[in-house]
């Protein structure tokens, strides 16, 4: 699960779960940040009953399953451990 700004972007999700191989759910609320702290407030003055009553509010918008192949997965991954590793000798 993802949230913040960067979940518009259909795209960057799509990599995202091709990379790390994992399926990525994009919430319909985006902004699960300032969501969490009402939960939490709500939780606190009796709105909510319990952390499992919030959590059945949650709802995905979207789903991205991997679609790349292994092959080119670890090309990626073996590339971005040579970038992290030209700029960690610096």
């Amino acid at each position: 699960r993802v949230d913040g700004g960067m979940v518009a972007n259909d795209w960057l999700l799509q990599f995202l779960a091709d990379v790390i191989d994992v399926p990525v759910e994009r919430p319909e609320v985006t902004e699960t940040t300032a969501l969490g702290a009402a939960y939490l407030a709500g939780l606190q003055q009796g709105i909510y009953g319990s952390l499992e009553e919030i959590a059945s509010h949650w709802r995905r918008q979207a789903l991205f399953r991997p679609t790349m192949d292994s092959g080119q997965r670890q090309r990626l991954l073996n590339g971005w451990d040579k970038a992290i590793e030209r700029v960690r000798s610096k």
